[in-house]
């Protein structure tokens, strides 16, 4: 873009000194095209004269010459754009403004990092690669870049990289070179400051050229190239590739190329020399020049720069130092990062659809993508590899779209203001065997072994399993480290999922988002996507084919409300303009996702019953898990079924099968099929498993687990038997047994314990009795090896025990041999088996059949007496408890045995006493009985252990030995401690006893229920429980007994065990002595004799008094006096104080007690010890204290003025504490007396009151005065009490203007007065009334001015004011009267009248004027001339303010008699201007005329508001037809059916039709053409092989003549016995011939059937025709269904926008604390809102200071107003002294132009002065205080000084006022007093700098010449002269902003709550009977329609049968013809 400049002007003498504001320039001087130009830094002031005067002399330009001065981006320098210029700037001095740069000019620029550096430090930074390979992310980051700068590139946008690894042309180097817009030299250093992103930057050398960051339009898929974002990544991408780079950037439009190095030695370089680090140079040059790069090692950018000709604008980033590691990876793995960088810019380089093929994909050419990444790899000569990335196929997201057979899209909205997201999901299908997801190409993937088949998976290949469902896009580029693993309603669901699983694992996705979602600034990872998808205010919605599924309402549906049109029309209009799909959502959030889930969950269904080939299971048998699977998580479920169907056949369990691809081929039976998941149903599925028995089963004895793809489906079942029973021969038969030494075992017989069996000789035979060593091999190799297994199995009742088993591999000498068995010992019955097996399993069965076995039964049976066992005992015996030990017999196996005869024993146990009492023999074992023993023992509670000795002397083990434990016995006495007797114990104390419980033998003993009692006499009895360990140990609780006369008690003790009544009872005697305790307390004072206090006392005192003195004793229970100690002491309580002095009560002396003040006020007092153990209570009753004032009581303190004082004023003598004394007499009233300001004393009484006590004052009255406080004055004798009484105003008399517009002012028609009125009641002294019975009424006078208001008619406020808000008037240009006036019960109150001028408003539309070519033809289908439409104010000039989107025009059908449109209205919006189009109006062009023909209306629309429009006249036009192009019927004719019959019904094709030449939309457009039409038949299709009908005459074809463009035909027929084929389809056709046309028209054609029998004719003619009616009833039926179903969409959509508003609304209240009670309702909306209103005009009510000057010119054309009103002062002080200092300028009248102000001029005839701002200059910026200099103080000033113009707040324009108030003010100073002005003014001036004028708070003034004093520079009082208003509190304008947004809230709760309405309403109609009837009737006629074609097929089936022969016989020969019909 073109920068407007000026020449610089020739030297002048310039009036400004070089003052402190001093800036330098540095100024290259290249007028001379000299290769060293002259270089120089001028220092200067902001003054641009000045620096031209410095230019002359540094540079010697003489004065005539004419040069031009530019920045480095080429913009002309001029004053005002010279005060912007920043300090240090570089110019270049120049003959013209595009002269070429004679070299490579240094710009020195400063690039210190942006403070988002340190704000933003804690953002995840810089390649955190998650393990992965980042150099492709670093180049994508300048990718970004570079798409940025080509966003707005006409035609293809190129971007390249190259890899410089050819060293011959200097060092490694990554170039990115692109052709978008350039960067100036300002941009350039913008670039180079880290962290300074798009939204901080300015790109402007000047404040004027800063254009700010502006979003980018919303486009599908959010393709905005707006991704160069954060002013990171770019400079972390070069510094992580490299170590140096060279931009090298030429902006459009700039003859220079500048470039800018920065290096990370460089940066080293100025650290260690301690420079600026972030300081360098911009080399300014012309294109093409290299001669500045002398460098070997970057020979390489000769070549690049001389690239540079002829390119408009281009940017190339130079990397050096590229590290070796990413040379490497660079070169190594170029395949891989070229195909991720293809991976992030998929849509970029493919456009919206991505990688599709032409044939499939939507998008249309000017869609198509116009970006070329190209990638090169130089590393030697000619050795290249280059690329360009949308030539690459194998990225993830093109394998995804390739391998997709299905999509499903959608789109998710977070909210208003954050963002929409798009979604797709693709499906990829299984078939038949396989899965179609793609995998990753360079992915490590593990080759599936197919001869592994026990390990081998369901699947032949994945599906996702668990990689994520969703990449995530931003900004149209891929965000590789975020992904979303599903959404919740594409989730499978955990309960009543139909589909399988593997169908949720079959789709990949993509979501993408625009910049309002949040991302790291290395763009790899997102912030806040999967949040907010999470978020359950997230709405997801479906998209059809781009659109959501709803269209426009169709005009036929009239119940559509106006507002839902409108919502609809408009979000449609968005949908166009952005290329976005149309949000449709259901009403509410829930509804939504349950649509969303619902519509997915049927795509996924058709999905997967469509594009899935699967396997179908039949016949559920169960569930089971297969331990054979080495995963677990695979061992289950796994469901089982009986058969299966797959590719057309069903294979069933025990069916024969035959395997394929396996390693070697199987024979088996189907033992069950199975299927991973958990199945209980048939069910469809990608694969499974067959479980195989391998054939033959005696031979093979295994099943097989294949995958079902593995099944031969061409084996047959002879084939597969053939080849079983080959294998059944050659299995072994029987055992052949031999007994080597002859002493073979008999069967049945009975064997001792101990007998050797064998040894045994075994043989296997097979039917052939030959012997086997080995099975019969099944393959290669050879078969398995036999052996024998020897076994002998022991038979017990509980189940057969194998006690022995033996295995016999083949021997060549012995076959199978066993060796002799000496081992059979146990008793029973046995059996001895031989069984052939095989050797590797060791299985006797094979194949399911046994092999060959052998049995043998016999018995074992026991030997003689040899030795014996102990039976089990106690192992621990009490002592005297009695016992038995059983004695077991046993053979030498330890079998049990008979006992020998005449058995004797012995028994002995050492330390103990042992006896028995019998013994008893029963069969193999005798026991001894009543064994007992006693002794002691000695570790109770464990036992001691003792050797128990049995002998049984004549047996071979005669001895045994048994441990056996001692312990205690039963109990048998009670022992206590102590034993002495009596027990001595004090009062109140407890005793303690120990008990023990011994047996018989005296041990402790610890048994159950061991209770001991102990009773005392008097006291309830205590217990005890020893029975754990025989002990205890018993406190009793305290003792507490009466004594008497301190003499000691005597009681009885008792300890007994209730349990144990064979225990004896034990007694003690218990002596109690008195205790030393305290048990009484004794209170006295030393006041009046010792007064000794009784408990419960009650003590009457003074009020307020003291009792002191109090002391108390104690007392122990022998009555002595107990000594007082601290630790007593510290138990003493009182409760009328806490703090307590211990040191006193050591002493025996209590708190004082302060005795309430008030005579009502009784107080309990205690005094305790020990927790109120002891304690003595007393009650003090204060009593009335000597009279000390006297009370005034009054009831009532208020009285108006003039009035009595209501109620009666009590007086009465009162102590110091206010209690009543009754001191008064009757009497007293004579020396009474009361005195106040303005009190009518005549009227007052005393009167003295007998039953009180007191003297009662009536007859208060004041006259005059103001209303305020009164101070009462009451005397008696030497006592006076003073009083206070308010005294309000007195009644209503008259009404005062107190605040609003000075008079006369101007208003502009049907404009507000911005200031209200604010009136005042008074009474007849002038004071402030507030009688709110008072109302104020507003009137116009004359009655034409219409003045609108929020109330004419209000009563006054609390404060006695009305305010009166004036939103409009309107009325005639003229002057006016506003008058207000009160009544006050029916009686008038004068008031104010204000005067006031109306003038038209410049700004107000009025109206709508509409230009176009009327002469121009509106031809249908074609477009409208261009549309001028102007919008005109109040006083006839054009507005051009006003927003394009806010003007529309609207068209409709027909004409309209009104002034609005119908809703069926067709909208357009206006166009854009084009080049050098003025903007004076709205242009209207290229919009499309209607297709149909007719009168049309159009009429154009303004919107002024959301509730205001403005319209235009209606404009009518006529709709021509447009050019002829075609012939057709006026209306199209059924689809005839003829037959060859003679009836000339059945042969007629068409009857009484009349055709017309129309143009391309059916309208007549042939009036005047004439010619002829040709009717002729032909083919379908093209056929030629068809015998033609003939029409009569036996003519192919004939004509008919076409007059005015039409022809009519009356009938036409076919001949009779026409040939033609029966039941075939031929085409009639009419075509025109009108010689008068260049160009031919389009004939008609009208399709007919042709049959060969009348009555098959007949039949198919009324089959036709009923076929037509109901496709007619069908289609009826399924508009009006689909336009009620659209409507519904819309309505919901409608809905949901509502709610979506409402909420939005709804969070903006709850973020500013206004909490609307839910549910919400318009009437509590409306309370808030009227609170906050009344709070407003309360604050609009509120007095404050204004500017009493009348402003008569304020709105005028670019008038400002006077100074008066310009500014608001907050400080009332400020305010006061800043107005009288200028005074004289507070009445001037501020314009923007001299032509205003000379207007202004003559008009008031010079009498008002005012001030052009156009001839004011003022220095740019804002200097700082005289105290500062260079941004630092030079001393602490007093006084708080502050510039005078700081303190004014503009309330409009403030750019202009600020420039007005610079003028007025200059540098004056604002100071708080005299003294601190003078010490400012003396500290600057000694700063050796001048001192403004300074104003003090306190009203002095001290002049810039230091004068002060006197009456001129003090100012008078404030009421005197005009002073600048005060502000609105900050509270109003919250108060505002709460009401619209209130008011907004309510406007949409109420439009969501009638959509909701609305859209109900709708529902129950749909559900209607009328449209279910409707529905039904569809249904019937869509199943006759489907009968009718199927008849229709079957009889052209049949005609079609008939021979060819009889197509072309002669219509003249009768011939026999069948009749299929």
């Amino acid at each position: 873009m073109r920068r407007s400049g000026s020449q610089c002007p020739p030297a002048a003498a310039s009036s400004l000194q070089l003052g402190r504001d001093v800036k330098r320039i540095r100024v290259y001087d290249l007028r001379f095209n000299e290769k060293e130009p002259k270089e120089k830094t001028v220092k200067t002031s902001s003054d641009f004269n000045n620096f031209c005067q410095a230019l002359h002399k540094e540079f010697e330009i003489r004065s005539y010459e004419v040069f031009v001065l530019t920045t480095t981006d080429r913009t002309l320098l001029d004053s005002d754009k010279f005060k912007e210029l920043p300090d240090g700037s570089t110019l270049y001095l120049l003959k013209q403004e595009t002269q070429a740069l004679p070299r490579a000019i240094e710009e020195q620029i400063s690039f210190t990092p942006h403070y988002n550096t340190i704000t933003q430090c804690g953002m995840y930074e810089y390649y955190a690669s998650e393990g992965q390979t980042s150099l492709p992310y670093a180049l994508a980051e300048l990718i970004d870049n570079s798409l940025s700068a080509t966003a707005k590139t006409s035609g293809v946008r190129t971007i390249e990289i190259r890899m410089m690894f050819d060293e011959t042309f200097g060092k490694p180097a990554v170039i990115v070179l692109d052709n978008g817009c350039g960067m100036t030299s300002v941009q350039l250093k913008n670039w180079a400051v880290y962290r300074l992103s798009k939204f901080t930057r300015d790109n402007g050398t000047f404040a004027s050229q800063g254009e700010g960051y502006v979003r980018p339009d919303p486009v599908p898929r959010s393709l905005n190239s707006d991704i160069s974002y954060f002013g990171v990544g770019g400079k972390q991408a070069i510094f992580y590739i490299g170590d140096s780079a060279r931009m090298i950037s030429k902006p459009k439009g700039s003859p220079d190329v500048h470039e800018l190095i920065l290096s990370k030695e460089e940066f080293e370089k100025k650290e260690r020399s301690k420079e600026d680090i972030y300081r360098g140079f911009i080399k300014n040059r012309k294109p093409c020049d290299s001669a500045h790069v002398t460098k070997k090692e970057e020979t390489f950018l000769h070549s690049l720069i001389a690239e540079e000709k002829g390119k408009e604008s281009f940017t190339a980033v130079v990397i050096t130092g590229v590290l070796p590691e990413h040379i490497a990876t660079l070169k190594n793995g170029f395949d891989a990062w070229t195909r991720q960088l293809a991976h992030v810019y998929h849509y970029y380089i493919h456009g919206v659809n991505g990688n599709v093929s032409s044939s499939s994909s939507s998008t249309t050419s000017d869609e198509s993508p116009k970006i070329d990444i190209q990638i090169t790899l130089s590393e030697r000569p000619l050795k290249q590899r280059v690329i360009n990335l949308r030539d690459i196929e194998d990225d993830m997201q093109s394998l995804y779209i390739k391998a997709a057979a299905d999509t499903f899209e959608f789109k998710a909205s977070t909210g208003l203001d954050t963002g929409t997201v798009e979604g797709i999901i693709r499906y990829h299908p299984f078939l038949y065997d396989k899965e179609t997801y793609p995998e990753d190409p360079y992915s490590a993937q593990a080759s599936p072994d197919d001869d592994d088949l026990d390990n081998e998976s369901v699947l032949v290949n994945q599906t996702k399993g668990k990689r994520p469902i969703f990449e995530c896009f931003w900004n149209g580029r891929l965000i590789p480290y975020t992904t979303v693993s599903e959404l919740r309603w594409c989730a499978r669901p955990s309960k009543g999922a139909t589909l399988p699983v593997e169908c949720y694992n079959r789709f990949s996705g993509v979501l993408f988002t625009d910049d309002r979602f949040q991302v790291t600034t290395n763009k790899l990872t997102f912030i806040d996507l999967e949040q907010k998808l999470a978020n359950n205010d997230t709405i997801f919605t479906t998209v059809v084919s781009g659109q959501c599924p709803q269209e426009e309402i169709s005009s036929a549906v009239p119940s559509i409300p106006a507002q839902v049109s409108d919502s609809i029309r408009e979000e449609e209009k968005q949908a166009k303009r952005t290329g976005l799909p149309l949000l449709c959502s259901p009403d509410q959030k829930s509804s939504k996702r349950s649509k969303i889930e619902k519509d997915f969950l049927q795509w996924l269904q058709n999905c997967h019953a469509q594009l899935d080939k699967q396997v179908k299971f039949l016949g559920y048998k169960g569930k089971i898990t297969r331990t054979d699977v080495p995963t677990k998580k695979m061992q289950q479920p796994w469901a089982t079924f009986s058969s299966i169907e797959w590719d057309g056949k069903t294979y069933k369990t025990g069916q024969l099968v035959k395997s394929q691809k396996t390693q070697r081929i199987l024979y088996g039976t189907v033992v069950r099929f199975l299927l991973f998941g958990n199945y209980d149903v048939d069910v469809f599925a990608t694969g499974g498993l067959v479980e195989l028995s391998l054939e033959p089963r005696a031979l093979h004895d295994a099943t097989k687990i294949i995958p079902i793809s593995k099944i031969d489906k061409t084996a047959t079942d002879e084939s597969i038997k053939k080849v079983i029973d080959n294998d059944l021969a050659k299995l072994p038969e029987e055992l052949q047994v031999e007994w080597p030494e002859g002493n073979p075992w008999l069967t049945k017989a009975a064997y001792a314990a101990g007998t050797p069996l064998g040894p045994v000789s075994v043989k296997i035979l097979n039917k052939n009795g030959e012997s086997l060593s080995k099975m019969p091999s099944t393959g290669q190799g050879q078969g398995l090896k036999l052996s024998v297994k020897l076994s002998i199995v022991r038979h017990d009742p509980k189940g057969d025990q194998e006690v022995d088993t033996f295995i016999a591999p083949y021997t060549s000498k012995w076959a199978f041999w066993f060796k002799k068995i000496e081992t059979l010992s146990k008793l029973g019955k046995y059996t001895l088996k031989l069984n052939a097996m095989i050797s590797e399993s060791n299985v006797t069965v094979f194949g399911g059949k046994p092999l060959p076995s052998y049995s043998l039964d016999f018995t074992i049976k026991e030997g003689n007496a040899e030795s014996f066992e102990l039976g089990t005992f106690g192992p621990t015996i009490p002592v005297g408890v009695p016992f038995d030990i059983p004695v077991h017999i046993k053979d030498s196996y330890c079998h049990p045995t008979n006992p020998p005869p005449n058995l004797k024993f012995t028994l002995s146990c050492s330390d103990l006493e042992l006896n028995y009492d019998t013994v008893h023999i029963s069969g193999t074992m005798f026991t001894i009985k009543g064994v007992r023993a006693r002794g002691k023992v000695q570790n109770y509670p464990e036992s001691t252990t003792y050797d128990l000795k049995v002998t049984l002397p004549g047996l071979k083990n005669d001895t045994k030995i048994a441990k056996i434990g001692l312990l205690p016995g039963n109990a048998h006495s009670l022992l206590v401690r102590p034993e002495q007797n009596p027990v001595k114990i004090e009062n109140g104390n407890s005793v303690a006893f120990h008990f023990e419980i011994h047996d018989e033998a005296g041990n402790i003993t610890a048994r159950p229920k061991q209770i001991v009692r102990c009773q005392v006499h008097g006291i309830p009895a205590e217990f005890i429980d020893c029975s754990s360990t025989g002990t205890g140990h018993l406190t009793t609780q305290p003792i507490n007994v009466d004594i008497t006369e301190g003499e000691p008690e005597m009681l009885k003790l008792h300890f007994d065990m209730p349990n144990q009544k064979n225990i004896a009872l034990v007694m003690r005697e218990l002596k109690v002595l008195p205790s030393t305790r305290v048990s009484v307390m004794e209170l006295c004072s030393q006041v009046d004799d010792k007064l000794v206090l009784r408990n419960n006392e009650i003590i009457e005192w003074p009020a307020g008094g003291q009792l002191e003195n109090l002391f108390y004793k104690l007392y122990d229970e022998a009555g002595r006096e107990v000594l007082l100690t601290a630790e007593i002491a510290s138990m003493i309580k009182v409760n009328w104080t806490g703090d307590v002095n211990l040191e006193d009560l050591v002493k025996g002396k209590l708190p004082d007690i302060k005795v309430p003040t008030q005579v009502k006020d009784r107080r309990f007092y205690q005094v305790s010890y020990q927790d109120q153990s002891v304690s003595v209570s007393f009650t003090i009753v204060p009593h009335p204290d000597e009279p000390a004032r006297l009370q005034v009581t009054l009831h009532q303190n208020t009285v108006r003025l003039g009035e009595t004082l209501p109620g009666n004023i009590f007086l009465e003598l009162v102590d110091q504490y206010d209690n009543s004394t009754k001191a008064l007499k009757p009497t007293c009233v004579e020396q009474m007396a009361v005195d106040a300001e303005g009190l009518d004393k005549s009227a007052v009484t005393f009167k003295w009151q007998e039953s009180s006590g007191s003297v009662v004052v009536t007859g208060v009255r004041f006259q005059g005065g103001s209303p305020g406080a009164r101070e009462m004055c009451f005397s008696y004798c030497d006592y006076v009490e003073r009083v206070i009484v308010k005294v309000s105003p007195g009644v209503p008399a008259k009404l005062e203007l107190v605040s609003g517009p000075a008079q006369p002012f101007q208003v502009l028609n049907d404009d507000c007065i911005s200031e209200p009125f604010l009136i005042q009641l008074l009474d007849q002294w002038g004071n402030p009334s507030s009688d709110q019975r008072v109302v104020v009424d507003l009137k116009s006078s004359p009655s034409t001015l219409k003045v609108k208001a929020d109330v004419t008619s209000q009563p006054v406020n609390a404060d006695g004011k009305a305010s009166f808000t004036v939103k409009g008037v309107s009325g005639p240009k003229g002057y006016y009267q506003l008058v207000f006036k009160g009544s006050f019960n029916k009686k008038p109150i004068p008031g104010p009248s204000v005067n006031l001028i109306v003038i038209p408003d410049p700004n107000k539309p009025v109206g709508l004027s509409v230009e176009y070519d009327t002469s121009a033809k509106c031809l249908a289908g074609g477009t409208f001339p261009v549309f001028s439409v102007t919008v005109v104010s109040d006083e006839g000039s054009p507005i051009t303010t006003f927003n394009p989107a806010h003007v529309s025009m609207r068209l409709w059908s027909g004409e309209s008699s009104g002034k609005t449109c119908p809703q069926t209205a067709t909208e357009f919006k206006c166009s854009k201007p084009m080049e050098n189009e003025k903007n004076d109006c709205f242009r209207f062009r290229d919009k499309e005329i209607p297709e149909h023909v007719g009168k049309h209306t159009i009429q154009f629309f303004l919107r002024i508001d959301k509730e205001n429009f403005l319209c235009s006249d209606q404009i009518f036009i006529n709709v021509v037809a447009n050019q002829p192009v075609k012939l057709g019927p006026d209306s199209q004719p059924p689809t005839p059916v003829v037959s060859y019959s003679k009836d000339i019904t059945s042969r007629t094709l068409v009857e009484d039709m009349t055709l017309r030449i129309m143009d391309l939309y059916g309208n007549p457009a042939g009036q005047d053409l004439d010619g002829k039409v040709v009717v002729s038949i032909k083919c379908p299709n093209g056929q030629r092989n068809k015998t033609l009908p003939q029409l009569e005459g036996e003519a192919n074809n004939f004509q008919i003549n076409l007059e005015g463009g039409k022809a009519h035909i009356t009938r036409l027929a076919v001949v009779e016995n026409s040939p033609g084929e029966n039941g075939s389809s031929y085409v009639l056709v009419f075509k025109p011939e009108v010689p008068m046309l260049p160009t031919p028209l389009a004939p008609f054609e009208l399709s007919f059937r042709f049959y060969n029998d009348a009555d098959c004719q007949q039949k198919m003619s009324e089959l036709t025709k009923k076929k037509d009616e109901f496709t007619r009833t069908i289609m009826s039926h399924t508009e009006t269904f689909s336009m009620q179903k659209e409507l519904l969409q819309m309505l919901t959509a409608l809905h949901q926008d509502l709610s979506m508003k409402e909420a939005y609304f709804r969070n903006e209240l709850d973020r500013r604390n206004l909490k609307i009670p839910q549910p919400a309702s318009s009437t509590s909306i409306d309370r808030i809102l009227k609170e906050k209103k009344t709070e407003a005009d309360q604050i609009l009510k509120t007095s404050r200071r204004v500017c009493t000057l009348r402003d008569n010119f304020r709105g005028q054309q670019d008038v400002l107003g006077m100074v008066g009103h310009l500014a608001f002062v907050e400080d009332d002080a400020a305010a006061w002294v800043i107005s009288w200092h200028i005074r004289g300028d507070m009445d001037c009248v501020i314009t923007k132009t001299t032509a205003a102000a000379r207007k202004i001029f003559e008009d008031t005839h010079g009498r008002q002065q005012v001030i052009p701002l156009d001839s004011v200059y003022v220095p740019p910026g804002q200097r700082p205080l005289p105290h500062i200099r260079n941004g630092r103080r030079l001393f602490d000033p007093p006084g708080n000084p502050v510039f005078a113009r700081d303190l004014l707040i503009y309330p409009q324009d403030p750019m202009s006022c600020d420039i007005a108030f610079k003028n007025l003010l200059g540098d004056t100073i604002v100071i708080d007093d005299l003294t601190s002005a003078q010490n400012y003014r003396n500290a600057v001036v000694q700063t050796k700098a001048p001192c403004p004028t300074i104003l003090t708070r306190q009203g002095h003034r001290v002049s810039g010449k230091g004068k002060f004093g006197g009456a001129q520079n003090r100012a008078p009082e404030r009421s005197r002269e005009p002073t600048f208003g005060a502000p609105l509190p900050q509270q109003y304008y919250a108060l505002n902003e709460h009401i619209d947004l209130l008011t907004k809230y309510q406007s949409a709760l109420k439009k969501k709550v009638d959509a909701e309405k609305d859209r109900e309403t709708h529902i129950k109609h749909m559900n209607s009977p009328e449209m279910l009837k409707n529905q039904k009737e569809m249904e019937e006629a869509k199943k006759h329609l489907q009968e009718i074609d199927q008849q229709l097929a079957s009889a052209s089936g049949r005609a079609r049968k008939r021979g060819p022969g009889n197509a072309g016989e002669p219509s003249g020969i009768s011939t026999k013809r069948t009749r299929p019909c």
